[in-house]
């Protein structure tokens, strides 16, 4: 509880720490931590949380002692958390169907998010349970989009589960080993910032592409 509380005082004084993984994880702990990634792989409306950076941040933190734990038992918490909020999606998605197509565009939903999973996962079918993993925004979506055409549930928990191991377990070693080096701890939020560009940036800009082609296919059908 004090994890908690400490957390939300620290986000009623600045909110803008909220999206910087290293002060979300050094005031809300493992506690946070987790019911971030849960979240941001479960619930619609936080897609714009920073999953990658925070997933690495955790892996830095364990080896400068700030996040008090191995690196490992903080990856396994990630994981379950992974899983749940994939499976909390998974159920989402198979309760309201197509009726999340009918809300109106805010700025904490997008139809054009729903629509890039849906042609994320027809590319890659079960395997864009483990590749999203990797994607902002398709990392929230694909597991509703699976609940939506009623992908069978061991076959969603097996990809989810896969999908879950493969994110973490990298970033968060990737980042323990980092973190024993000075420059990483001195330059953590700059590192952080290209390194989710990097990987996000190509993919996501095809994606767009393909959504366009999409949309310009369907006016030329209608």
């Amino acid at each position: 509880m004090n994890q908690i509380s400490n957390f939300f005082h620290q986000v009623m004084n600045d909110p803008g720490s909220v999206f910087n993984p290293e002060l979300v994880i050094m005031y809300g702990g493992i506690t946070i931590l987790c019911i971030t990634i849960f979240s941001e792989t479960g619930l619609f409306f936080c897609f714009f949380f920073p999953g990658d950076s925070l997933v690495f941040t955790a892996g830095v933190l364990t080896e400068t002692g700030i996040l008090p734990y191995p690196w490992w038992l903080a990856a396994l918490l990630m994981i379950a958390s992974a899983i749940i909020g994939n499976m909390v999606g998974y159920w989402f998605g198979r309760r309201t169907g197509s009726l999340l197509m009918t809300r109106r565009d805010s700025i904490f939903f997008r139809k054009e998010y729903v629509t890039a999973a849906e042609n994320f996962y027809g590319r890659y079918g079960g395997m864009a349970l483990v590749l999203g993993r990797f994607l902002p925004v398709i990392r929230t979506f694909a597991p509703i989009v699976a609940g939506v055409i009623k992908l069978p549930f061991r076959r969603f928990f097996f990809y989810s589960s896969i999908g879950a191991a493969l994110w973490v377990v990298p970033l968060t070693l990737a980042g323990n080993l980092l973190g024993r080096i000075q420059f990483v701890k001195d330059y953590l939020g700059y590192i952080i910032i290209a390194m989710v560009i990097g990987i996000t940036s190509p993919v996501l800009i095809r994606l767009m592409k393909e959504n366009r082609k999409a949309k310009k296919k369907n006016e030329k059908i209608n």
